[in-house]
């Protein structure tokens, strides 16, 4: 395994992140869950990625059952909030102080630690001043609840506003965590330069298109039963959009491009998004503890000019490059 710092810090992450977004608390059965993070560990992964908002917390409760026995200082977790838990009430979402102060506290006692490494604002409030809640994360900080500040899904203008609120209050925003794929490439135009600006990495989510990259998926025919373009609870809905001949036509195209680079088609699309140096870190999840192994084979991977331009030409001009699709919820109804 390989580690990048991540932002302009002296903190080091694991090239892959193990992230449980679809899988654990809802996809899977605990003890398969728990397989799967051990199988992480053995890997080389020590950074976990997880929500108060997947599965309605499940899935922090998961990974906390399945790393309590681990040395606490040899991980680096992360966790988020903004999402709707609990009964969802009025309070039980967004950005305020109230709902920041309240979920770390959840997330700390589910994931059976006194702090995280990592709490990240899982999108922007637009009905919470920003002025509170960076106030709400420097507090966090200095309780020694949260060791670094983060956020997931910002805008280049949203970044640089919470920067430079974060460095007034004494702590520093280091990281954003947005979607980014060969087939996605939203970041790239406006968040990237920011970023690089102002000392934040990208931890990215997605890097196989919801596995659309994988090659599994082909031009003309049905999905295969048991893959997540199947699934209703395992992200059916966000794969739709690739799930046309002409994008599954040109994934396959991918296909003598990862051979010859002595790559597996997941590890192609995990390296890709690894090539970008703003980029400290792809999350990927599994269902199945086997498929972690061929995950990690995308570490270390430099992909020549060549290689990449190869892979442009395929698959490039299907890629989603609009910076407008960055974006949060305009109101935070749960």
């Amino acid at each position: 395994m390989e580690f990048r710092y991540l932002g302009n810090s002296g903190f080091k992450v694991s090239e892959i992140t193990f992230g449980n977004w679809l899988t654990h608390g809802s996809q899977v059965e605990n003890d398969v869950a728990t397989q799967c993070v051990r199988a992480a560990l053995d890997a080389g992964i020590s950074t976990f990625d997880t929500a108060d908002v997947y599965a309605n917390t499940a899935a922090e409760t998961v990974l906390g059952q399945a790393l309590k026995d681990e040395r606490r200082e040899s991980l680096e977790i992360f966790t988020k909030v903004f999402g709707p838990t609990g009964p969802k009430g009025k309070n039980d979402l967004g950005l305020s102080r109230k709902h920041i102060m309240e979920s770390i506290n959840g997330s700390l006692r589910r994931l059976q630690t006194d702090y995280v490494d990592l709490y990240q604002g899982h999108r922007y409030d637009f009905e919470t001043p920003l002025e509170e809640t960076m106030q709400a994360f420097a507090d966090i900080v200095r309780q020694g609840k949260a060791l670094y500040i983060g956020v997931s899904e910002w805008t280049a203008e949203q970044l640089r506003e919470g920067h430079k609120l974060s460095r007034e209050l004494g702590f520093q925003l280091i990281s954003n965590q947005p979607q980014y794929s060969m087939l996605w490439r939203v970041i790239e135009a406006e968040v990237v330069p920011a970023s690089e600006e102002l000392g934040v990495s990208q931890i990215v989510w997605s890097p196989m298109a919801q596995g659309v990259l994988s090659g599994k998926y082909l031009p003309g025919q049905p999905a295969p039963e048991g893959t997540r373009a199947t699934d209703e609870k395992g992200g059916a809905k966000m794969i739709q959009r690739w799930m046309r001949d002409d994008v599954l036509a040109a994934v396959q195209e991918l296909k003598p491009i990862a051979q010859e680079a002595g790559l597996t088609m997941p590890q192609l699309a995990v390296a890709w998004v690894l090539q970008n140096p703003n980029v400290a870190s792809a999350i990927v999840g599994a269902s199945r503890p086997e498929q972690i192994a061929d995950s990690v084979g995308a570490a270390g991977v430099k992909l020549e000019a060549e290689v990449l331009k190869r892979i442009d030409d395929a698959v490039g001009g299907l890629a989603e490059r609009d910076p407008a699709q960055t974006k949060s919820p305009a109101t935070r109804e749960a």
